[in-house]
């Protein structure tokens, strides 16, 4: 299993892992698979690649197969630069266990600590996520706070654990 920077040429695989991540785990994102299907290509490349620098994307790789992802995301708002936002993490079920996670987490705390205005990084976890919850906790994340009626599911609404790490902290990998 190994984590590489994702490019251009790697979007196809990530929309169509991304697309099963929506359905797969409805309650881990805001997105429904409906509303990122119709997404044109020029989405999900600036997705992996985007040209502005304002996020990176990784991708576990297993045998030549993209099998997990994350984003992390920068803003260009002058008052809030620095921070970050790790989004869109998944490893597919088949591949859990065997490390991507924290790699996947790893490579974007590494990112982000490459760029000097980074203080923070912050994140959302579906409450009663509990390997999520361990996994982010382990590479150094805390929660400060869950935000009710966070997202509406055919089940109910789903409450989201906010997570935040300083840059300084150690991480498990």
């Amino acid at each position: 299993m190994r984590v590489v920077a994702l490019s251009t040429s790697d979007a196809p695989q990530y929309r169509e892992l991304m697309l099963y991540a929506y359905a797969a785990a409805p309650d881990a994102f805001t997105s429904t698979p409906e509303e990122r299907a119709a997404q044109p290509e020029s989405w999900w490349v600036k997705r992996v690649a985007d040209p502005s620098g304002q996020s990176a994307a990784f991708g576990a790789i297993h045998e030549g197969r993209l099998v997990g992802t994350v984003t992390i995301e920068f803003s260009a708002k002058p008052k809030t630069r620095h921070k970050a936002r790790l989004i869109g993490m998944f490893v597919h079920e088949s591949y859990r266990g065997l490390g991507a996670g924290a790699k996947l987490v790893h490579a974007a705390l590494t990112a982000a600590r490459a760029r000097s205005e980074i203080r923070l990084i912050t994140l959302t976890v579906t409450e009663g996520n509990a390997p999520a919850i361990t996994l982010y906790e382990r590479c150094g994340f805390r929660p400060f706070g869950t935000e009710p009626m966070a997202i509406a599911t055919p089940e109910g609404y789903k409450a989201k654990v906010h997570m935040w790490t300083p840059l300084g902290a150690a991480t498990a990998v």
